[in-house]
């Protein structure tokens, strides 16, 4: 009967300090999770964001229009000259034509003209490729150009307002929304052309 009672005496206390551990000891867990869960939630609050829209820093921005317009430039110039150089070598074809069909030259002249006519092609088809390649580098590197000069202008103007993000919005880009208060774009448009133009008259 003794040991009955120690062994039900034992059992409400194990039961006892359960019930205790469950009920004082996980609720104080749960509370420094919730803390901890409002503070980061509360921490995110205080960050200061901002966003550009990158679309209209592009068309508006003087540097990335003077570049555009001289790679434009350089593209009509590169397309007049192999236009000029395509044109003659049709005409140098017409009158190989020409010639041959009325006999008017020799089958050893023929065969040579032939051959300098596909040599012709061959030089002004690769002149068009490497028109088109040494364009596209240009334009990489102009985008490159345009790009470092955002980011560099960014961290100055940052050094004032101290923003922990700035981020780019454009059509399909990854920032779909955004609090139009949050938009700086005017006040960096408006930066990166003057310190521009201080840049170029220097």
């Amino acid at each position: 009967m003794k040991k009955l009672t120690i062994i039900l005496n034992a059992v409400l206390f194990a039961a006892v300090v359960v019930l205790y551990v469950l009920y004082f000891v996980k609720p104080k867990a749960a509370e420094q999770n919730s803390s901890s869960l409002s503070l980061k939630t509360s921490d995110s609050l205080n960050y200061s964001i901002a966003f550009v829209e990158f679309d209209s820093i592009l068309a508006n921005y003087d540097m990335f229009i003077d570049l555009q317009r001289e790679l434009l430039d350089k593209q009509g110039k590169s397309e007049a000259e192999l236009n000029s150089k395509s044109k003659a070598w049709e005409k140098g074809a017409a009158d190989y034509q020409d010639k041959a069909s009325k006999g008017l030259i020799t089958r050893s002249k023929a065969m040579e003209i032939e051959g300098e006519l596909y040599q012709q092609q061959q030089n002004l088809l690769k002149l068009r490729d490497d028109m088109t390649l040494e364009l596209a580098e240009e334009k990489q590197v102009m985008d490159r150009q345009v790009m470092y000069s955002i980011l560099e202008f960014l961290e100055e103007f940052n050094k004032e307002y101290n923003y922990q993000y700035i981020f780019s919005k454009s059509f399909g880009g990854n920032l779909i929304f955004a609090e139009s208060g949050l938009d700086i774009t005017d006040e960096v448009l408006s930066g990166l052309n003057k310190k521009y133009h201080e840049d170029t008259e220097k």
